[in-house]
């Protein structure tokens, strides 16, 4: 493994330090399903039940459910 900030000769990529990738605080959210789907080909970002808009990139099942959004989908159904 190279040292922080050098290439790595297998991917062609730079390194840098982990500074950890933030999952302890990433949950799942409630997107309407046609708008995940055209952000998966587009790239545009979605909007949650509960107001968070972001590109989704990882996978949702990894993750707890948003307890904001959990609670605006009980309201609704």
């Amino acid at each position: 493994m190279p040292a922080a900030g050098e290439l790595d000769e297998r991917t062609g990529r730079r390194t840098r330090p982990d500074a950890g990738d933030g999952d302890h605080d990433r949950f799942a959210h409630y997107v309407d399903k046609v708008d995940m789907t055209r952000s998966a080909v587009t790239g545009e970002a979605v909007v949650a039940l509960c107001g968070k808009k972001w590109v989704p990139t990882r996978d949702a099942e990894n993750y707890p459910i948003c307890p904001a959004c959990r609670e605006v989908y009980a309201r609704l159904s």
